[in-house]
């Protein structure tokens, strides 16, 4: 319901009889609360506020605000918590468990199936069809969804744990989470006893050990953290969902011929995107292992990817995000932010780095490198060669947003302020308003009649009294000048973005120095997915000359490459030959030393 965007139509206080009557409504609907809670809930004398908003489907939803978060929702007068009010009352609802990998598909707007569902050892909660339920993550009591059951527990049981058990109406990270103060769930522990979560624990190691192929032990109480997850819980807890990512380390499973190839059975039985999600997984926790090292941070996302990930991907197999369930690779480095094994950062605009990577991670610390790759060590030294050999130049595409002077001429093809178009699709718009306003001259097709609409978007004020005519060519060209121009980068294995302005080019200068000596600057280099302390390595090596890495000017969060020399004909050969890069996003290649002359 919140996992797009919604629209905030009005926001007043609530005045003293009104919130009598939304307190005996919240007892009525929650008779579990104490009289105490009730009033802690819904206040006599603090700030309590209701929000009329309409959400992207255009339903009509009541939202009560009590210290800046939203504490409750109403929707065809029926109420309901959000998750700020579920981790202060965590038992208002019965709860259901799931696995912590399932919150990415419950805040993206997903349903909740049964086969997501934990069924812990002293069974399901007792509930009916259309009850108010809660989910809970695996290890951690704090609800993150709230949704309705679409059956009863016996219906559920029957059906053998498939099919939709929950239609989820809310969960933390999604639009009404975000209009709150953002704070993540509270740590609480599941309510076993220690001497039930040791037995519990020690019966699935039992069971493990007898049947390495097996789906995962429902018990919740060994893990008491979400992030203590380990992989090979996620494992087998991913051939249950049948729709998570599975990572394909098995070297922490018995090794037997009987497991082997029970696991290859169980691998063949996934689905593509399945198998693209074990994939991903496999090769991130590779490159981390065995590629990065601390003095990489920060390193570009597109780098680790492209460079890093694409270098661990098995022989035979492509890497390719838009066939995982993840679609971006930035929601799965958020996934994977959220177990708290990296930290990502924007430092430049639109243009994400990791900064800090957590190598003590039991996850990271599990993962065991597959069978015919080298050893780590190997890796880390052929390194620079790898990122070199898989760099690929992002996909740029100039585009153009319609301003407010621009706007009546573009109001006919259903446009407005703000819409972004290709120059194509610019040209068939432009010539769909001529002809459709019969502007075309009769006596000259070449021409175009300038009416009043045309004369106020593209003729100067000088020019308005003297022009009635214009040619196409002209006509397209002075409409895309006033344009706001914008532009598309595209990196392979992501998903496009869009960012004002033209793209600056890769800048290339020649700067004096102490002595007469000559260095080499190169500028932006982070723009087209290129990692400024890769490209200094690379260079330092070919040319033999000391390379450093500063902090640009007036550019904030980039820094700047300085190589001693006037090592262009190297670069205009690195940029243009290897990778691959057009010559007009490189300026300065023009400074490059004649042949027979000294640099």
């Amino acid at each position: 319901m919140f996992a797009r965007a919604f629209r905030v139509r009005a926001n007043t206080n609530i005045k003293g009889s009104d919130r009598r009557k939304l307190r005996s409504e919240v007892a009525a609907a929650f008779p579990t609360l104490s009289t105490e809670q009730l009033a802690e809930l819904v206040p006599n004398k603090e700030e309590l506020n209701v929000i009329k908003i309409y959400s992207h489907k255009g339903e009509a939803i009541t939202v009560y605000m009590n210290h800046r978060n939203p504490i409750l929702f109403e929707v065809e007068k029926v109420l309901y918590p959000t998750v700020y009010t579920l981790w202060v009352y965590s038992d208002l609802l019965p709860a259901f468990t799931t696995w912590p990998p399932v919150l990415q598909k419950l805040a993206g707007g997903a349903d909740l199936m049964l086969p997501g569902v934990v069924v812990p050892p002293s069974g399901l909660p007792q509930v009916q069809r259309g009850t108010l339920c809660a989910v809970t993550l695996l290890g951690n009591r704090a609800p993150v969804a709230v949704g309705v059951a679409t059956m009863s527990t016996e219906e559920m049981l029957a059906a053998g744990m498939k099919g939709k058990g929950f239609a989820v109406l809310h969960t933390y990270l999604d639009h009404l989470w975000e209009y709150g103060d953002k704070s993540s769930p509270p740590t609480l522990a599941p309510l076993v006893t220690d001497s039930a979560a040791e037995e519990s624990a020690g019966d699935e190691q039992e069971l493990q050990e007898k049947e390495p192929g097996s789906s995962c032990s429902p018990e919740p109480q060994q893990h008491l953290d979400i992030r203590n997850l380990s992989l090979k819980d996620r494992d087998t807890c991913a051939e249950l969902l049948g729709k998570e990512e599975l990572h394909e380390n098995r070297a922490a499973e018995p090794a037997e011929d009987a497991s082997t190839e029970h696991q290859h059975e169980a691998e063949d039985s996934r689905t593509p995107q399945e198998q693209m999600d074990a994939l991903f997984n496999q090769c991130f926790f590779h490159a981390l292992k065995c590629k990065v090292k601390k003095s990489d941070l920060p390193l570009l996302t597109s780098t680790f990817l492209g460079s890093h990930m694409v270098s661990c991907c098995p022989a035979g197999k492509q890497l390719d995000i838009k066939k995982s369930s993840y679609k971006k690779f930035s929601k799965f480095l958020q996934c994977m932010q959220q177990q708290r094994i990296l930290q990502v950062k924007e430092l430049s605009k639109g243009v994400e780095s990791i900064v800090d990577v957590d190598w003590r991670h039991p996850d990271i610390k599990a993962f065991a490198v597959p069978e015919g790759f080298s050893s780590a060590s190997a890796a880390q030294d052929s390194k620079s060669e790898d990122r070199e050999q898989v760099y690929h130049a992002p996909e740029i595409i100039p585009l153009y947003g319609v301003s407010t002077k621009m706007m009546p001429l573009f109001q006919e093809s259903g446009h407005r302020k703000g819409s972004v178009l290709s120059s194509g699709e610019v040209r068939n718009i432009i010539i769909n308003y001529v002809k459709n306003n019969e502007l075309v001259d009769e006596t000259n097709k070449n021409f175009v009649k300038v009416n009043a609409i045309l004369c106020d978007c593209l003729l100067d004020k000088s020019e308005q009294d003297e022009i009635s005519h214009l040619k196409w060519d002209e006509l397209l060209s002075r409409c895309l000048e006033r344009l706001q121009p914008l532009h598309q980068v595209t990196f392979p294995g992501q998903e496009p973005v869009v960012r004002k302005g033209n793209i600056e080019p890769i800048d290339i200068s020649i700067a004096q120095r102490s002595s007469n000596k000559k260095v080499t600057i190169i500028k932006n280099l982070e723009l087209y997915g290129l990692d400024p302390q890769c490209v200094a390595n690379t260079l330092q090596q070919k040319v033999q000359a000391s390379a450093t890495i500063s902090p640009a000017p007036g550019a904030k969060d980039r820094v700047q490459v300085q190589i001693q020399g006037n090592q262009i004909h190297h670069l205009a050969k690195m940029l243009l030959d290897e990778y691959q890069l057009p010559r007009k996003y490189i300026q300065g290649l023009e400074k490059a030393p004649k042949l027979g002359h000294k640099k």
